[in-house]
């Protein structure tokens, strides 16, 4: 654990020098200031555990009216940051009045050492065991993700996935993983987290593709209350969420021009501001990030910012389609069939041979995502002991007259994908967007790209 960082703030050099060595040789780290204003300065801009504040500054003053101002205006600017008053001219009015104002204690002047340690550990361990409860409860409600699936790698192109990903997870390298929709993306983001020393703190995972601009800031890099309407409590970030661990930025082609400058500043400085802050928070973050779009190309048309490119994509990691990797899917389809047999209860022992050859067969557009939701809706659908050709809903080859994968270009494919999932979804296009790993925005787009 890092060592408590105090500010230590009184007009007297000698009480300064008594102070800085008890508290150093105590373990702490010392921000020290002689005046309210160099005092308030430090709490705009460093990080702080606690702070003790002498009450009179001025010579031959009395009565406490400087540092109570003080504790007053630290409290607009940080109300968590735990403030302790001291003062040679200590009486219970003033005390009560530093107390109403938000000091956690009050300290006379000579001070007993013992109980000036006691007061100011005690004060630290309370506000970073409130760091840690708001912490806890934003990855609870935000951002713990199911257990993801295990990252099959029968085939020889996802071999050469698996043995990239066992080299480069160890490190704090930025990783951009591109692919198809539904290919897996996030699933390699877990194994690389998983294989890194960060693994014993979560992946923070967002689409900041489908974050609205106005949201953007606050949802990537959190607020302080009062910031804008609606904000009626501080709020951690995605970033420092993910501090000492891992943030998974998927979509990361679809943020708009100004989003990637607020970005590339982040991820530039590893400082965080908070909206509505006054000072930055240090971050220690490793990026993973993940697009089906061709980056290069994107720098190329001005779309995307060649240096937040550079930022992200010290290692490339291509993921390949399933029709690339049909070895995979048949280990694939038993895994999802045993995840979702044991979801709904269903005693199922397999695919039927021909089930099995129907998977085969099938030309999978929509990738691994494609696959879990016709094995899931299998499931649901099988009466027999076995998953049936027919519970599969699939069509075979050119059963429907209509052209094989090897005869349809990429645009064709991502339309057949499309219509189908709109199909399916009977119309709905933010199911069918969920469904394909599209934002409400992206899918729109294509839409019109389409025609449909």
């Amino acid at each position: 654990m890092s060592r408590p960082r105090a500010l230590l703030a009184d007009d007297q050099a000698d009480v300064l020098t008594a102070l800085r060595l008890l508290l150093e040789g105590e373990g702490f780290d010392v921000v020290a200031r002689r005046s309210p204003a160099d005092a308030l300065a430090a709490v705009e801009q460093e990080d702080l555990d606690v702070a003790l504040l002498d009450l009179n500054y001025a010579r031959d003053t009395t009565s406490g009216k400087e540092g109570l101002d003080l504790v007053t205006q630290i409290q607009r600017l940080d109300a968590a940051l735990p403030v302790v008053v001291m003062t040679a001219w200590g009486s219970v009015p003033l005390a009560v009045e530093a107390m109403r104002r938000g000091a956690r204690d009050f300290i006379e002047k000579p001070w007993d050492n013992a109980r000036l340690l006691s007061v100011l550990r005690n004060q630290c361990e309370l506000r970073r065991a409130l760091r840690r409860t708001r912490r806890l409860e934003s990855e609870n409600a935000l951002l713990r993700s199911p257990e993801a699936p295990s990252l099959i790698a029968e085939s020889a192109a996802m071999r050469r996935v698996l043995d990239l990903v066992r080299r480069i997870g160890p490190s704090d390298a930025n990783v951009l993983i591109t692919g198809e929709h539904g290919s897996g993306k996030e699933v390699v983001a877990h194994a690389l987290h998983a294989a890194s020393e960060r693994a014993r703190r979560p992946l923070t995972a967002v689409n900041v593709g489908g974050l609205a601009e106005g949201l953007f800031e606050s949802e990537m890099f959190g607020h302080v209350k009062g910031s804008f309407t609606g904000a009626d409590e501080d709020r951690l970030g995605r970033f420092e969420l993910a501090h000492e661990g891992t943030l998974f930025l998927d979509e990361i082609a679809n943020i708009t021009m100004s989003q990637q400058a607020r970005l590339l500043r982040v991820i530039e400085t590893g400082v965080v501001e908070r909206v509505g802050a006054t000072k930055g928070r240090r971050v220690d973050v490793r990026i993973l990030s993940a697009t089906n779009a061709d980056l290069a190309e994107e720098v190329r048309e001005g779309r995307f910012r060649e240096d937040l490119l550079f930022r992200l994509n010290t290692v490339v990691l291509r993921l390949p389609p399933l029709r690339e990797r049909r070895e995979d899917i048949a280990p694939l389809a038993e895994l999802f069939l045993r995840t979702h047999a044991r979801r709904y209860r269903r005693e199922l022992a397999g695919f039927s041979p021909e089930a099995l050859q129907r998977l085969l067969a099938h030309a999978w557009p929509g990738n691994v995502r494609e696959l879990d939701h016709v094995v899931q809706r299998a499931v649901l659908l099988a009466s027999g002991s076995e998953i049936a050709a027919a519970d599969l809903g699939l069509d075979a080859g050119r059963a429907r007259g209509g052209p094989t994968l090897d005869e349809m270009s990429l645009d064709e494919v991502e339309r057949y994908l499309i219509r189908r999932t709109l199909e399916r979804t009977g119309g709905n296009v933010t199911e069918a967007a969920a469904m394909l790993g599209l934002s409400r925005s992206a899918m729109y787009r294509r839409l019109q790209k389409h025609g449909l």
